[in-house]
């Protein structure tokens, strides 16, 4: 015999307000399962005073058919069902229940309280964890999260991660979107106790449907360490094909950098320690712009035009459309960090510095204060106060508008102690995100004082800090303190010495890792050296990073090795890509017989190389008979293919023709090739008609091809437009290569002008080509420089790249952490390295 249910409070309250509305309605439980589109059956349990309750979605059906506010009758359900037990085990809670800063929102600043007017506004924020969100701008990425959302809605499990700097809206964008969830009764589950990888690990089975599952800041989660971070992104992937479990809505968010690490193809003969996390944001990523439009900054100023301070506030403020950062206090924060009094300033270097070079997050306040001594200068040592760290801190964790702080006090659980911090009791601190980000930019090129190094051998402790620091050490060619980390992280036994010295010639050459071009750079030497092995093993690096000229040097290697089948897989790998390989394409058909060229042709063909459907009108050329090549040309220019005519043009060019050759290429620019106006141009440019020419390029630029930048910087600089040769240089710096800027460093190298040259190394350096100074020392040692190309060499490594160092054969000892060459090491200057002080002197 069955038992009735407990009649609670909270269900039955829920029953008499539906079914007062049913009656206020005039509808009987048929009409009303039609209008809430259930079964008659479901109605009548729902309504019922002894079946069990009713499901989140059967309620909210039913208060929408009746014009009932759901959220009230779905806080009711949720109270019932937590009274009789069914929910006890269930994550999360109703999204209606959740404060957005509890989500970690970037709490709102609230606006001074005069002048509504943009132009009129005038004072700072007050940071209000209660003053109410800004009006939301919706910008294309909102698009794209809102149709997740609702395929989530209709019974779909679905994920996003947002990508994007820090303080661009990821957060709140993600807060937008599951609003429409809200009302549907939907749960958010935001996995943080006892940290957020071991709530995330031990608690994803429990997911129930209808759950949204946040994971802001998601690099804590599928980033974890010692394998836990790909658990946890295996765990995501089962419960998204778990049709059982299913609706549910996983939301996170991303750095660009740490999508960018989880996201890269292992490099050969590597361990893959991102697997499961690639596999997981495979297609489910969204990038935040970094700043608003003009149709965002238009939809925020109507916004603000009708009241929100806030908004209207930013606007008045806020550089460059950046209003996001300005709203979450970015701007104060930079303030603050460029106007610090020396001690603060010398505290967040070293913060800055540590988490730059690979530091975890949370970083002891022994390390920062000792960390701290070598940052200032001996006018500001010996003027500092006995109680300097007490103010420094003070200055540097006190809020400025958004709450935000640079740098912030964190309490660990007991739980996480062990993993972060040697001593139990140790006070930890965290550097705010934007300062970090901004460090990585403006602190690229500064390796950091021997205060520093000395301060994390003596108080970090993480064996992934310490190995991270000791190959950020290697890299900079600062040996000793590599050697002295990586003793720090196996002392304790845990790692056998072996481990370390690999790790140790790991950190030798891992500099060279991080540009395709010192990659090749690193193969020639190699192959020269006889080590064949070696330099196809550092051109394959170099093609996981995406470079096709690497993929172009293997087959070169391979066909001179006799191995043709090897070179042909190479270059359709490299024409899959979007390049075009011709000249070598030509030595394969060359070094094979007529049929199997033929083969190669057409295979070519269907991976979009043009210039190999011209190849008939090629022959026919070289024959003699100029009509009929001039006829397949034009027919395959017809079919889209106008390298044929390219080819004529080469031809007549070669012969004197310059007019004939100009011709061809016309038509081949009619045709459709944005190559034709790039030889076009050249051969203008070369006549000097830099005006036509310098037209010819900028088409083939607004056309898609940004290679063309660096013939346009040639162009100007060969006419003597040294600034605008520059602008062009960086625009293509602004595209995201560093290539033209080097080889416009080069040139004005090679032209006598040295401190162009190393001016402009520099500016490639400071975007990311390190590189740069590498080839300019070459250059310069080349020249009889020998004092230049160190000084350049030591930038490189200061800045994290000793290619240079190696290139040149420079200081086989290492070098101080001031940039001095160390001395030999002797036996007692390797006792020394293990077993030194334990405190660094001013």
């Amino acid at each position: 015999m069955g038992t009735e249910q407990p009649r609670h409070p909270a269900l039955v309250e829920l029953r008499s307000r539906l079914e007062t509305g049913r009656i206020a309605r005039g509808l009987n439980k048929t009409q009303l399962a039609s209008r809430a589109g259930l079964g008659r059956t479901v109605v009548s349990q729902a309504l019922g005073t002894s079946a069990p309750p009713p499901s989140p979605e059967t309620v909210a059906g039913l208060a929408r058919a009746l014009g009932l506010d759901v959220p009230p009758l779905l806080d009711l359900l949720t109270t019932a069902a937590g009274l009789s037990g069914d929910t006890a085990s269930v994550l999360g809670q109703p999204i209606t229940h959740w404060d957005p800063h509890d989500l970690e929102v970037h709490p709102a600043a609230e606006a001074p309280a005069h002048g509504l007017g943009r132009k009129d506004l005038s004072g700072g924020f007050r940071a209000s964890r209660s003053a109410p969100l800004p009006g939301y701008v919706r910008r294309p990425h909102d698009e794209e999260l809102a149709d997740i959302v609702s395929a989530a809605a209709n019974g779909h499990s679905q994920m996003a991660i947002l990508i994007g700097f820090s303080s661009t809206g990821k957060t709140r964008a993600c807060w937008e979107a599951v609003q429409p969830l809200a009302a549907e009764g939907w749960r958010l589950w935001h996995p943080f106790d006892p940290t957020r990888a071991e709530a995330a690990l031990t608690e994803l089975e429990r997911v129930t449907p209808r759950t949204v599952v946040w994971l802001n800041e998601a690099q804590h989660y599928i980033g974890a360490g010692h394998g836990v971070g790909e658990r946890i992104a295996a765990a995501l992937r089962a419960l998204l094909s778990d049709s059982k479990r299913q609706p549910v809505l996983v939301l996170g968010t991303l750095w660009p950098e740490y999508a960018t690490t989880y996201c890269a193809l292992p490099q050969p003969l590597q361990e893959d320690p991102h697997a499961q996390a690639r596999e997981l944001l495979a297609g489910r990523r969204i990038t935040l712009p970094e700043t608003f439009d003009a149709t965002a900054i238009n939809v925020a100023e109507t916004l603000a035009d009708a009241g929100d301070r806030q908004l209207s506030h930013a606007l008045a403020h806020a550089r460059d459309g950046r209003l996001t950062q300005y709203l979450a206090g970015a701007p104060e924060l930079l303030q603050r960090y460029e106007t610090a009094a020396p001690p603060a300033r010398a505290l967040l270097h070293a913060a800055m510095d540590a988490r730059r070079l690979g530091a975890s997050l949370h970083l002891p306040l022994a390390f920062l204060e000792q960390a701290a001594s070598d940052y200032l200068t001996e006018d500001e040592y010996s003027a500092l106060a006995d109680n300097w760290l007490e103010q420094a801190l003070a200055d540097s964790t006190s809020p400025v508008h958004g709450n935000l702080a640079p740098l912030r006090r964190v309490r660990l659980r007991q739980a996480h102690r062990a993993e972060t911090s040697a001593v139990p009791d140790q006070t930890m601190y965290r550097l705010t995100d934007y300062l970090e980000q901004h460090a990585r930019r403006q602190r690229r090129m500064l390796c950091p004082p021997a205060s520093f190094w000395q301060a994390a051998c003596d108080h970090i402790a993480p064996f992934e800090d310490l190995t991270n620091l000791a190959e950020a050490a290697q890299r900079r060619h600062r040996i000793s303190w590599a050697v002295r980390l990586l003793h720090m992280a196996t002392r304790d036994g845990s790692r056998s010495r072996e481990g370390s010295s690999s790790m140790l010639q790991l950190g030798v050459r891992i500099g060279a890792f991080r540009d395709p071009f010192t990659l090749a750079q690193l193969a020639r030497m190699q192959e020269r050296a006889g080590d064949q092995e070696g330099a196809e093993t550092l051109l394959h690096f170099a093609a996981k990073s995406g470079s096709t000229f690497a993929l172009e040097q293997l087959a070169e290697m391979r066909m001179r090795a006799g191995d043709q089948e090897g070179a042909e897989k190479l270059l359709h790998r490299a024409a899959r890509s979007g390049d075009t390989f011709t000249s070598h394409l030509d030595q394969f058909r060359e070094t094979t017989d007529q049929e199997e060229a033929e083969r190669l042709d057409r295979q070519v063909a269907e991976f979009a190389i043009p210039s190999a459907l011209s190849e008939p009108a090629k022959a026919q050329e070289c024959t003699g008979d100029h009509m009929e090549a001039e006829h397949l040309a034009h027919q395959a220019a017809e079919s889209g293919n106008p390298d044929g005519l390219i080819r004529l043009a080469w031809k007549r060019e070669s012969e004197g023709d310059r007019e004939g050759a100009e011709l061809y290429l016309r038509q081949a620019i009619h045709a459709g090739s944005k190559y034709a106006l790039r030889e076009l141009a050249r051969i203008r440019g070369a006549v000097g008609d830099h005006e036509e020419a310098e037209t010819l390029l900028r088409r083939a630029i607004d056309a898609g091809s940004a290679y063309t930048l660096g013939q346009l910087t040639e162009l100007r600089e060969a006419s003597g437009n040294q600034e605008g040769a520059e602008r062009a240089a960086h625009e293509a710096l602004d595209a995201g290569s560093t290539y033209v800027l080097r080889r416009l460093s080069l040139r004005r190298g090679a032209g006598g002008d040295q401190v162009g040259a190393e001016r402009l190394a520099r500016q490639a350096a400071l975007a990311g080509g390190l590189i740069a100074l590498t080839e300019l020392a070459e250059q310069w040692d080349k020249g009889g420089d020998r004092a230049g190309a160190e000084r350049l060499a030591r930038q490189a490594a200061d800045a994290g790249d000793n290619s240079a160092v190696q290139l040149l054969g420079l200081w086989p000892f290492g070098l101080e952490a001031d940039g001095t060459p160390s001395g030999p090491w002797d036996a007692h200057s390797v006792a020394r390295l293990f077993d030194g002080p334990t405190s660094s002197t001013n």
